[in-house]
C-alpha cells in the first residue's frame, strides 16, 4: 500500500530533453528571422508576423528603395479626435468602436499605418474577418510591405478561400535564391499547415512546389502536409523520395519516424539512420527522447553520452545525463553531471533554464547518503521561484530527521504560501513530520483543522485517512477514503489504501480484492498497488498468485515493506530459507521498519 515520491519523475526526464524539436518539426521564420505567428490576448493566429514599429528605416525617417511612400496627412482636429476616440474606446474594451474609427481614418487619409492599427485592434478582439478587411486595405495602401503581406497570408489561410495567397507564395518561391529556396519551401509548408482547409492547402502546396521536384525539401514538405490531412501512404512515399534524393537528410528521417506513429518502429528508423550517420545531432536527440518516453533509461543515457561527446558544453545533455543517472540509481555520476551543469549555468546564466530542479535532486542525493549538512547547504541556494516552497519544506524535513522537531515546525511556520496547493503542501509536510515523530494525535488534529478550511481537498483527506488508519480508527479512515473516491474517481491511491487496510486486518476480503483490482486497473505498473494485490491474494489463500505478484512488485521496487510481505508468503509456503533471505535484505534496507519488526515478532522468528 505504501506510496512514495520518486526522486526523479518522467516529466523531469522529458524536460531534460528541452530544446529537442518534436519529430518532423521545422519552425518557419520570416526573411527577417521573425516568427510567423502572433498571440494577442489568448488568440493565436498562425503565420502572422507582428509588424516591427521600430525598424531601422523608421528610425532613419527615410524611405528605402522598395518601400512605400507614406502620404502627407494634415492632422486636423477632426482626425486627431477620431484617432484618440478609437484608442480610448479600445482601451476601455470596446474593440468594435476603436476598429471602425481607425479603419475609417485609414480610408480617409490613405495612411497604411492606420490600417495596420485597425488590424491589430481586430486581432485583439479575436475578430478574424474584420482583421482581414483591415489588412486588405493595408496591402492596398502599402503594396511593397512585407509585413502587410505576411498578415494577409496568415489571415487568408484561416478562411475558406486560400487560393488568394497563390500568387504571393508562387512569387516568393520563384524569387528565392537557389541556396535559400529549400528553406522557403519548408516555410511555405509551415504556413499552409496552419490552413483551415487541409485538403485545399495540400493541393495548393503541391502546385507551388511542382517546379522544384528535384529538391529533397519539396518532398519533405509534401510528406508533412499529406500526414496532416491523414494521407499516411502519400506521406510515406514522399519522404522516401526525399531520402532517395538526400540520404543524409535529418529532417527527412525525422519526418519518416513521425509518420510511422509506432514508437518501436520510429525508434528503429532513427537508430538505423544513426548507424550510417552517427554525427546527426537532431536525430540522436529525437532518438534519446523517444527512449526516455519508453522508460529505456540506460539506452537513453548512452545516446546522451554520445551527444555530450559531440557537444561537450551543451547544458541539455549534461542535465539529461544527470537525471538519467539518478533514475538508474547511479548517484555518483548524477552528482558529477549535475554539478558541471550548475557550474556552467552559473558562468553563463540562461533565463530559459532554472537551476532549482538540479539543486533539489542533488540535495536529495546528499540526504540519501546521510549528508544532511550538504543537503541543507544546497537547499539554501534556492531563494526564489516556483521551487522555493518545496525547498523550504525539504529543509524542515531534514531538520526533523536530525531530531529537532520544534525547529522543523518553526521552519514550516515561516513559509508564507498564498495558494491552496502551496498551503496544502506545507500542512502535509508538517503532518508527516509529526507522524514520523510518533505524534499521531497532533497530526490528526492538524489535518482535522485543515479540512475545516478545505473540506474537499483530496490530498488532505487522504493523509487524514492514513493518520486515522495508523490509530486504528477505521470508521474515520473509511469515510475519508470514500470521500476521496467520490471527489476523484480516478485516484488509485484511495482504492488501494482502503483495500489494503481491509486485507491487512483480514476483513472484508472480497471487497478488498475489488478495491485493489480497481486501483490496479488505474495504475497497472505501480509496484505498491501490485504489493497490495499480492497481499490480498495471500489473505484469500491463493499463495501462488500472491508470490507471483509480490515477486513482480519487489523486482520493480525493492522496497522493505514489499520484501516483508514476500517473505511471509514464502514462509507460509514452507520456503523458509528464501523467506529469511528476503527479510535480511529488508532489514539491510530499512532496519527500523515497523512492518518487518511486527511480522518477525508475530511469527516468532529471530534472524
Amino acid at each position: 500500500m505504501k506510496t512514495t515520491l520518486a526522486i526523479v519523475t518522467l516529466s523531469s526526464l522529458l524536460s531534460a530533453c528541452a530544446g529537442i524539436a518534436p519529430t518532423g518539426a521545422n519552425n518557419a521564420a520570416g526573411d527577417d528571422g521573425s516568427n510567423t505567428s502572433v498571440s494577442t490576448d489568448g488568440l493565436t493566429v498562425t503565420n502572422v508576423t507582428v509588424p516591427n514599429r521600430n525598424s531601422k528605416t523608421a528610425k532613419r525617417g527615410k524611405t528605402a528603395p522598395n518601400e512605400d511612400v507614406l502620404p502627407s496627412v494634415t492632422l486636423t482636429d477632426e482626425l486627431i479626435f477620431k484617432i484618440l476616440s478609437a484608442e480610448i474606446a479600445f482601451q476601455r474594451g470596446d474593440w468594435q468602436t476603436g476598429y471602425i474609427a481607425e479603419l475609417s481614418a485609414a480610408q480617409q487619409t490613405r495612411d497604411p499605418r492606420l490600417a495596420r492599427r485597425a488590424a491589430e485592434i481586430a486581432v485583439s478582439g479575436k475578430r478574424i474577418p474584420e482583421a482581414l478587411s483591415a489588412v486588405r486595405l493595408w496591402r492596398e495602401l502599402a503594396p511593397n510591405s512585407d509585413e502587410a503581406t505576411q498578415y494577409f497570408v496568415g489571415f487568408v489561410l484561416l478562411g475558406d478561400n486560400i487560393e488568394e495567397v497563390r500568387p504571393i507564395l508562387t512569387k516568393r518561391l520563384a524569387d528565392a535564391r537557389p541556396l535559400t529556396r529549400p528553406v522557403v519551401i519548408l516555410q511555405t509548408q509551415r504556413m499552409l499547415a496552419g490552413a483551415k482547409n487541409k485538403e485545399a492547402a495540400f493541393v495548393l502546396l503541391e502546385a507551388l512546389v511542382a517546379p522544384y521536384s528535384g529538391l529533397s525539401e519539396t518532398h519533405i514538405a509534401l510528406a508533412q502536409n499529406a500526414f496532416l490531412k491523414g494521407d499516411k501512404e502519400r506521406a510515406s512515399s514522399e519522404v522516401r523520395t526525399a531520402l532517395s534524393i538526400k540520404p543524409n537528410s535529418e529532417i527527412a528521417v525525422l519526418t519518416l519516424a513521425q509518420i510511422s506513429q509506432d514508437k518501436d518502429a520510429a525508434g528503429k528508423i532513427l537508430n538505423e539512420f544513426l548507424v550510417t550517420y552517427p554525427k546527426s545531432i537532431e536525430v540522436r536527440k529525437a532518438y534519446a527522447r523517444s527512449l526516455v518516453e519508453q522508460k529505456e533509461y540506460e539506452k537513453a543515457r548512452d545516446q546522451f553520452q554520445q551527444l555530450l561527446e559531440l557537444q561537450p558544453e551543451d547544458l541539455t545533455n549534461l542535465y539529461a545525463l544527470g537525471m538519467l543517472d539518478v533514475q538508474t540509481n547511479n548517484y555518483a555520476d548524477a552528482e558529477k553531471y549535475l554539478g558541471i551543469y550548475l557550474k556552467q549555468l552559473a558562468t553563463k546564466p540562461d533565463d530559459d533554464r532554472d537551476p532549482s530542479q538540479a539543486i533539489l535532486v542533488l540535495a536529495q542525493i546528499a540526504e540519501e547518503r546521510n549528508d544532511p549538512e550538504t543537503a541543507l547547504k544546497l537547499l539554501s541556494q534556492i531563494e526564489s521561484g516556483d521551487a522555493l516552497i518545496g525547498a523550504q519544506v525539504k529543509r524542515a524535513q531534514i531538520v526533523a530527521k536530525q531530531g529537532n522537531l520544534a525547529e522543523a515546525r518553526h521552519l514550516l511556520q515561516q513559509i508564507k504560501p498564498e495558494e491552496e496547493r502551496e498551503k496544502t503542501l506545507v500542512i502535509l509536510a508538517e503532518s508527516q513530520i509529526l507522524r514520523d515523530a510518533d505524534q499521531g494525535s497532533t497530526a490528526f488534529a492538524l489535518l482535522e483543522d485543515a479540512l475545516k478550511r478545505y473540506p474537499d481537498n483530496t490530498d488532505l483527506l487522504y493523509d487524514y485517512a492514513m493518520v486515522a488508519e495508523k490509530a486504528n480508527n477505521l470508521v474515520v479512515m473509511e469515510k475519508a477514503l470514500r470521500r476521496v473516491i467520490v471527489l476523484a474517481p480516478t485516484n488509485q491511491n484511495a482504492y488501494n489504501a482502503l483495500g489494503y487496510s481491509f486485507a491487512e486486518r483480514n476483513i472484508r476480503l472480497q471487497e478488498a480484492d475489488v478495491l485493489v483490482q480497481k486501483a490496479a486497473a488505474l495504475a497497472p505498473d505501480d509496484p505498491y498497488i501490485m504489493d497490495s494485490l499480492g497481499w490480498v491474494q495471500f489473505r484469500l489463500g491463493k499463495l501462488k498468485e500472491a508470490e507471483d505478484l509480490l515477486r513482480r512488485a519487489y523486482a520493480a521496487r525493492p522496497d522493505a515493506e514489499i520484501a516483508v510481505h514476500l517473505g511471509e508468503v514464502l514462509w507460509v509456503k514452507g520456503q523458509k530459507a528464501d523467506a529469511e533471505k528476503v527479510w535480511r535484505d529488508a532489514r539491510a534496507k530499512d532496519p527500523k521498519n515497523d512492518t518487518l519488526k511486527s511480522t518477525l515478532a508475530r511469527l516468532r522468528i529471530n534472524l
